[in-house]
């Protein structure tokens, strides 16, 4: 049939589309073909039917259905796909004349011309052709075809299907316009195409001026806000539905159970899970429901309570088994999971495409690499087709436990990719952080006329975001806002993160400011950003702001302030917003909030008193927690404490050599040279390497690294060149190195070499070579910034009139004009 448009010319539309209830909009996006008697014309296979001046009340001779006899027909059936391509067919044929249709071999005389259109549209829907079903639906619109209410959900959820949302405005429009949303099942579809197409909030409107409302209603914006990660927003309208004294269906129960599995508070689930017991229609819970339950249970963490729901189900489902074998997997009870998986199979009941396809993706989020090889090979040895689903989650899986090169091996082999498939590859190399491969990768993308979308930016943002990689990030962001990629509240927070961690919080703010839909993630990236610069007091006003606008905060949001008090020496404020989190929002501390306690009171000398903190937590110290002290100890140099520090990270992790690195390190600043022999012969004798110190900067859209004392870089003789007239400008201008930091048993003036060498000044060094006088300079280091390069970087600032902005371990350097942001304090 002519007309029908391509993904991407659907894609491309975007403007100029319609006024509500105007056809025009619809045949935009799904333009009718011409009616033609030239049967070479039409696409779609046409029945011999010649003309009949009256319908027939029995079966035309020339129709002939092969293979299949077929009952009396109802509306509530539908036919394949060839049949409802007939029909179309002969409608068109017969340009809509209902004298000339006759009666058709699945049809009933007595059905309305208005039902075989409705039986039309909705058999092209559960034939998966949504696109067809739009444009008999446009054939109606055209020849003035009556479309009465029963017609418009089955046109809406097409709609859906393909997620063309200025359609659906439309379709609401005309709905509008014929009195049609007075009925609630219109009302419901447009919502559920609205929440389909991401336009949360005109669902949200619609649904507040509906008078009448039913469960289903309730239902579909609920599970709209928790497909959107919009939690509290779907609390507040289940506590809504329930005051309003709505009793809730099963399947509403489902959308709300599917919530509060989302925000993984066991709490919460428990007391979902009373509600779901006092509100069943019959004693026992309905399977679906049971099964909700127990992913709900296991994404909470309570695995003992999803086995008990598993162990009393008497009427298990293949998606009974499926959830609670993944919420083994999601627990990291693999060994448990891997045995129901073989106790399924023995009781008869076989995996199909979509249990396999829960199964990898947990794998992929615990990283279970072995567990998901084993799956892998039980779909390749049971002849599984590959369909694009199932290899789209291994080429994620694999890339989620570091296996690039399997995942690129399906990648490679996958004959259909689409953007999903380009996505997670994407994404894999982005956790990776092969930021060169997923470039040529992106550019590969638009080579195949594949359209990136939301997603795909966020990944690419991301890996921008990791690597400091500014000049790219701003490339991507140029690219979204010229090729129209819908920026979601995820994007623009996104770009926010990217343009923060790439050391422009200018840029970062302002997009912060003109973002209109926020949610909490973006709060606290911006949050998070201020720390990392060392904008405390920035952060706390807008922590405060937060507060003033009724926003939440959570868990990470405590971790973006205190980390941010941290590193702005705010020790009063830190402690006055870690007291607020527990007695004000009622939240537990984890151990991820007493680190960040514990960093606070390191980096300030108290080291008596972060060290009380860690003896007096409720929950045992992990690494984080002595690692931080170990770090305040080696600031303080004070070797005692960071003997104690160090051993209690031994005994938790007794291969990681870098906190025997850093103890010596200790022992060395304090000249213990006998300790620091025997440290660095135990290090040498694991055979571990220590990580090695790394600077990257960007120019011209490609990331360079230096070592210290690195020659391999192509243009090194210049370097070098820039770097002796480097040291012989910090010396006239009264610089002296700092040997202290060079700990080596090593004479004088070869620490001052080594220190020449940082990797740091080398990339500073290649940064005055490569770029235009006044750009500023942008490095990032994987370690902290020593303090001979902090000392020498504020001088070759104002030496080189130069902005260098330094992104360490720990947080930003902004050096401007002989001074840092820091104020000395990193």
């Amino acid at each position: 049939m002519q007309g029908y448009m391509t993904t991407s010319q659907e894609c491309s539309t975007e403007k100029g589309l319609i006024n509500h209830g105007n056809v025009a909009g619809v045949q935009a996006y799904f333009p009718p073909p011409p009616p033609s008697h030239n049967s070479k014309a039409q696409t779609l296979p046409l029945l011999h039917l010649p003309p009949s001046p009256k319908p027939h009340k029995t079966h035309h001779p020339n129709i002939k259905i092969k293979h299949q006899k077929y009952p009396s027909f109802t509306p509530n059936n539908h036919l394949c796909l060839d049949q409802a391509k007939q029909l179309h067919a002969h409608i068109i044929r017969t340009h809509f004349n209902h004298a000339q249709q006759v009666s058709f071999s699945p049809f009933e005389s007595h059905l309305s011309p208005e039902a075989r259109y409705n039986l039309l549209i909705t058999s092209y829907i559960k034939n998966n052709k949504p696109r067809y079903a739009l444009n008999t639906y446009t054939y109606m619109r055209k020849f003035d075809i009556e479309v009465d209410s029963f017609i418009i959900p089955s046109v809406l959820k097409a709609c859906s299907q393909v997620s063309v949302a200025q359609v659906g405005k439309e379709i609401h429009g005309f709905s509008v316009k014929n009195g049609f949303v007075s009925d609630v099942f219109v009302v419901n579809a447009l919502m559920q195409t609205y929440t389909e197409c991401n336009s949360i909030v005109s669902a949200r409107l619609l649904f507040d001026k509906t008078s009448e409302r039913d469960a289903v209603s309730w239902s579909t914006m609920i599970r709209a806000y928790s497909r959107n990660k919009l939690f509290n927003e779907g609390l507040k309208l289940i506590e809504n539905m329930h005051f309003s004294n709505v009793k809730p269906s099963e399947v509403a129960m489902i959308s709300m159970v599917n919530l509060f599995s989302d925000l993984e508070n066991v709490e919460m689930g428990k007391a979902m899970h009373g509600y779901v017991i006092r509100n069943s229609s019959s004693e026992k819970t309905v399977v679906p429901l049971t099964t909700c339950l127990i992913d709900m249970y296991a994404k909470c963490g309570n695995l003992d309570a999803a086995i008990t729901l598993f162990d009393g189900f008497s009427q298990r489902s293949i998606v009974s088994w499926t959830a609670m074998i993944a919420g083994y997997i999601r627990c990291n009870a693999l060994e448990e999971g891997e045995r129901l998986f073989v106790r399924m199979i023995e009781e008869k009941l076989f995996p199909n495409d979509i249990t396999l396809l829960s199964l990898i993706i947990p794998c992929g989020f615990v990283g279970a690499l072995q567990l998901g090889k084993r799956l892998h090979a039980y779909i390749l040895r049971n002849g599984f087709g590959m369909s694009l689903a199932l290899a789209t989650s291994l080429v994620d899986m694999y890339g989620k436990c570091g296996d690039i090169r399997s995942a690129r091996a399906i990648f490679d082999s996958m004959k259909n990719k689409d953007v999903i498939t380009w996505t997670a590859m994407i994404s894999a190399y982005a956790q990776a952080n092969c930021i060169d491969h997923a470039f040529q990768l992106f550019v590969q993308m638009r080579e195949y006329g594949v359209r990136p979308n939301e997603l795909t930016m966020v990944s690419l943002l991301s890996l921008c975001a990791e690597n400091g990689a500014l000049d790219m990030g701003k490339w991507f962001h140029a690219y979204i806002d010229k090729q129209g990629v819908e920026v979601d509240v995820i994007l623009k927070t996104a770009l926010i993160d990217m343009y923060a961690k790439c050391g422009d919080i200018s840029v970062a703010q302002r997009l912060f400011s003109e973002a209109i839909d926020r949610d909490i993630c973006t709060w606290n990236a911006m949050m998070t950003g201020y720390g990392m610069h060392g904008y405390g007091e920035k952060a706390l006003k807008l922590f405060t702001e937060m507060e003033t606008l009724g926003v939440k905060p959570n868990d990470i949001t405590f971790i973006g302030a205190l980390h941010a008090c941290s590193h702005a020496g705010l020790v009063v404020e830190g402690k006055a917003i870690f007291e607020k989190m527990i007695h004000d929002f009622g939240l537990v501390p984890k151990v991820e909030h007493y680190g960040c306690m514990v960093d606070l009171l390191g980096r300030a000398g108290l080291l008596d008193e972060a060290h009380k903190m860690i003896e007096s937590m409720p929950v045992k110290p992990n690494i984080a927690i002595w690692g931080a002290l170990l770090a305040a100890c080696k600031i303080h140099k004070n070797s005692n404490m960071g003997e104690l520090a160090a051993r209690e990270l031994l005994a938790l992790e007794p291969q990681n050599c870098s906190y025997k690195v850093l103890m010596s390190n200790i022992y060395a600043a304090a000249n213990r040279w006998n300790d620091v022999a025997g440290l660095r012969k135990a290090v040498k004798d694991t055979g571990i390497k220590k990580e090695p110190g790394m600077s990257s900067i960007e120019v011209n859209g490609l990331v360079h690294d230096f070592k210290m004392g690195d020659t391999a870089h192509p243009l090194i003789e210049k370097i070098s060149e820039m770097l002796a007239e480097m040291i012989k400008k910090l010396k006239e201008a009264g610089y002296l190195p700092d040997t202290s930091v060079v700990l080596h048993n090593i004479d004088e003036e070869e620490k001052e070499t080594a220190l020449n060498y940082h990797s740091e000044k080398l990339a500073m060094a290649f940064g005055l070579i490569s770029t235009a006088p006044g750009t500023p300079i942008r490095v990032v280091k994987n370690l902290r910034i020593c303090d001979d390069c902090h000392t020498a970087t504020k001088l070759l600032s104002k030496i080189y009139k130069r902005v260098i902005i330094v992104r360490d371990r720990n947080r930003f350097h902004h050096f401007r004009e002989g001074s840092c942001s820091c104020g000395g304090y990193w």
